[in-house]
Order: structure tokens, then C-alpha cells, then sequence
């Protein structure tokens, strides 16, 4: 059987903010971007920070050390039994799967509304393997429905169902005082470390460095971090 294929969601804080805002999540925290390493422009993001998204390019030098450090950290880490983690089956999907890392993993800083289709597919799937929640995710319209319209919201042209994008998304998340990147296509969560709520998204950055030194020709590297909104 085919997997499912949704349209790429681009790197806009906008798009996903009103695509987090559509499924009920309220404005009181909001997407925005991440423009510089440096301390200084780092220091110009809205704190708190609760989630960091990072979209980089998949190539072949990225695809074996995904492969090697799959191998390295099979039953190595501690994974704490509060981390939501959701398997990416379907394609194009990244981003949304993204969304509801940084979302799942912060309910206790996010509001939602009573009738919010995120928070009730949070809920459902909560007690879920990884695996479940993604077939879950697979016949969740009211998900699909809103990721199929930001889609084609964002500044550029919503490339085709076929088209390949070698672009993914993953989400950093501190939970319990750990750093998680999550990433839909590993078997697994990644731990990378201590963290606090003051120093997540230096931390989450550090991270990102290392995904940018790994491939230094590439300039395709987006930054995204949720904060609370200080307007």
C-alpha cells in the first residue's frame, strides 16, 4: 500500500501559527523566526521559548550519520516516559509532525480552546506507541484538512503531491529537564543533554550548529522558535 502524501508546509511562523491557532490552540504563544546564531540576534527572540523547529536539507552525508548514530544510540539512552512521540508515515508530512512535537510536549505552557481538534488527537493517542499515534494521525481529517490549506498559504508556490522535497522538519523540545530532538523519521527520540527553561533555546541552537557543520555547503537551514507572545 501507498503511504498517504500530503503538500509541504513551508518554513513561514505565520503559516503555522495559524495553522496551530486554526486547530484550536490559542495566540497566547506563537511561531516566530530565529535570524541569526550570535548572541545578539538570539537575544532579540521572545522569551520564553518552549519549542524550536529546525528545517535543513536530508543529503547523502546527513543520511548515513542518521544511520550510524541509529546504530550508536539503540537502547543507550533514557527516554523519559513523558516525551510525545509520533512516527512520520506520511510523506510531506514533517511539519505538521513537527507541530505536534513542540505542541504535545507543552501542554502544561499552551491553551487551547474546549474544542480543539489538536488537543483532542493529543488526548486520544496519548497512551499510543509512536507507531499508533502515526496511523492515528493518518485518519485524522480535521488535521489533514488544515495542513492541506496552510500548505498552499505560505510565500511560495505549493510544489506538487509528487514532487520530491528534500527538506524536513524537526522540533527540540525540553522535557524534564532534557534536551529531545524529535524527529519523525527516527525509530527514536534523541537526547542530547541537560537543559532549562532559560537556556533551551541556546541550547536547541547549539544543537543546530551541528546539523549546519555537518553539511557547511548547504545554506538551506531555517530556524524557528515557539515563544510566548509578548505583545
Amino acid at each position: 500500500m501507498d503511504c498517504p502524501r500530503w503538500l509541504p508546509l513551508e518554513s513561514n511562523p505565520e503559516v503555522m501559527t495559524k495553522f496551530v491557532n486554526c486547530l484550536g490552540m490559542k495566540p497566547t504563544w506563537q511561531f516566530g523566526d530565529v535570524y541569526g546564531l550570535d548572541p545578539e540576534l538570539l537575544s532579540m527572540v521572545p522569551r520564553p521559548v518552549c519549542a524550536v523547529l529546525l528545517l535543513f536539507p536530508v543529503t547523502e552525508k546527513y543520511e548515513a550519520f542518521k544511520q550510524e548514530e541509529e546504530e550508536k544510540l539503540k537502547g543507550q539512552q533514557q527516554v523519559s516516559p513523558d516525551i510525545y512521540f509520533i512516527k512520520q508515515t506520511i510523506g510531506n508530512a514533517c511539519g505538521t509532525i513537527g507541530l505536534i512535537h513542540a505542541v504535545a510536549n507543552n501542554q502544561s505552557h499552551l491553551e487551547f480552546d474546549s474544542d480543539s481538534p489538536l488537543k483532542k488527537f493529543i488526548e486520544q493517542t496519548v497512551k499510543m506507541t509512536p507507531d499508533e499515534r502515526a496511523t492515528f494521525l493518518e485518519k485524522d481529517e480535521s488535521i489533514r484538512v488544515t495542513h492541506e490549506s496552510s500548505a498552499q498559504e505560505g510565500q511560495s508556490e505549493a510544489p506538487s503531491l509528487d514532487e520530491k522535497v528534500n527538506l524536513h522538519f524537526i522540533a527540540f523540545v525540553n522535557v524534564g529537564g532534557q534536551l529531545y530532538e524529535l524527529d519523525g523519521r527516527k525509530p527514536f527520540p534523541v537526547v542530547h543533554g541537560k537543559t532549562s527553561e532559560d537556556t533551551f533555546l541556546e541550547d536547541a541552537v547549539e544543537v543546530c550548529k551541528i546539523f549546519m557543520a555537518r553539511d557547511p555547503q548547504e545554506v538551506r537551514f531555517t530556524i524557528i522558535a515557539l515563544s510566548k507572545d509578548s505583545y
